[in-house]
């Protein structure tokens, strides 16, 4: 079993703090009947944890900080296990792609390369967001929780809507914040 340093873990906390903030405090709800999907920034802290420690602890990050969101507000309180679930693979796939495919840590010291490789690997997080939410969301609400299944067909749609504006912005903003603070964090163990 892999060791992880209090550094990892200090990073990976704040990164949660700053996906509950980005859901909790920046965002637009768009309600749809009487369900709520939203335009936030939280996937873009997500993102950036994973291209900074790895895919686990972006993982961790997005799904505990999106995760304690959601529970903490009554309109996404039911969305919850579905946020959990969805943020941690956000940040497993981004950091799979930067760390392991891409080598993301190797390309530090070219700024250009780096911004390059962190905007592929956070666009293959998010291609699978954009794909994942509205399926999951569709089986979720319309099987787990009875919506019926019109309504959940048109939350669906909205969800794709909103989720492809909060992938297109976590992409850009999580690779420029990276491509920033890379030199920084450069000495974090990547899982």
């Amino acid at each position: 079993m892999k060791k992880i340093s209090v550094k990892q873990m200090s990073i990976t906390a704040l990164l949660a703090a700053c996906c509950y903030i980005g859901f909790m405090y920046l965002k637009i709800n768009i309600p749809v009947g009487d369900m709520m999907t939203a335009i936030h920034f939280g996937n873009t802290f997500c993102v950036l944890a994973a291209l900074l420690c790895g895919g686990v602890s972006g993982g961790l990050a997005g799904a505990i900080g999106m995760g304690i969101a959601d529970l903490m507000d009554p309109l996404y309180v039911a969305s919850a296990p579905k946020t959990i679930f969805l943020k941690f693979m956000i940040g497993v796939i981004t950091g799979f792609m930067a760390h392991r495919i891409l080598k993301l840590a190797d390309a530090h010291q070219d700024q250009k390369r780096s911004l390059k490789l962190a905007l592929i690997a956070s666009s293959c997080g998010m291609l699978f967001n954009v794909i994942a939410e509205p399926i999951v969301s569709f089986f979720y609400k319309n099987y787990l929780l009875g919506v019926p299944y019109s309504a959940a067909k048109m939350f669906a749609a909205f969800t794709a809507a909103t989720t492809l504006t909060n992938a297109i912005t976590s992409v850009i903003i999580a690779s420029l914040l990276y491509s920033v603070l890379c030199k920084k964090f450069y000495y974090t163990k990547r899982d």
